[in-house]
């Protein structure tokens, strides 16, 4: 059982209006931006709900636009930093990258949030190198990771994850090395073309 279950915390699934999802303590004011979907819950029922719902990172506004088929849409972002393109710049090399969505990633209950989304198949890493951090989701077949380098109770060891997704508009493969002690490592992409 998680702490949040213990506690008896609730929460509330809010999404903005580039249908972004995220989840807020239920009985809080709702930030500016945002409101409520409908769903109430543990945090771990408010986090199923969205890993179903929200299928497609992409903003809704870059979404419309491609739909729409607008020229400029389909144009990889530019990282401001560089100069170069988003996708781009992290297929070349090697890319510090953290755990994202477990909280404070030294805290001691960090790990078993982090083995909780392994067993769902669904890790969210951001990129800390690009203007503004970099964050994608993984989702992955669980049974496909080898776990023979890990030790949970410990917090020891390291993990290789890949996942395929679209970033930008752009085919790609996600391929992370994380070491469970820091909840962090390196991250590249692989263009599929």
């Amino acid at each position: 059982m998680s702490t949040d279950e213990q506690d008896g915390r609730r929460y509330v699934v809010v999404v903005n209006d580039e249908e972004q999802y995220s989840i807020w303590p239920e009985g809080r004011e709702i930030p500016l931006g945002w409101r409520a979907d409908g769903t109430a819950g543990t945090k771990d029922e408010c986090l199923a709900h969205i890993e179903k719902v929200w299928t497609d990172m992409r903003p809704k506004s870059l979404r419309d636009a491609l739909a729409a088929g607008l020229p400029h849409a389909a144009a990889p972002a530019v990282d401001e930093d560089s100069g170069d393109p988003l996708v781009q710049r992290l297929a070349a090399g090697s890319h510090p990258v953290v755990v994202a969505g477990v909280g404070d990633r030294n805290a001691a209950d960090a790990i078993e949030r982090f083995r909780h989304r392994m067993e769902r198949g669904h890790v969210n890493v951001l990129f800390t190198d690009t203007a503004g951090g970099t964050e994608l989701s993984l989702r992955f077949d669980p049974q496909t990771i080898d776990r023979s380098r890990c030790d949970f109770a410990r917090r020891s060891g390291s993990l290789a994850l890949a996942a395929d997704l679209n970033l930008d508009g752009v085919d790609v493969r996600c391929e992370v090395e994380l070491s469970l002690e820091q909840l962090a490592g390196t991250g590249r992409l692989v263009p599929l073309a």
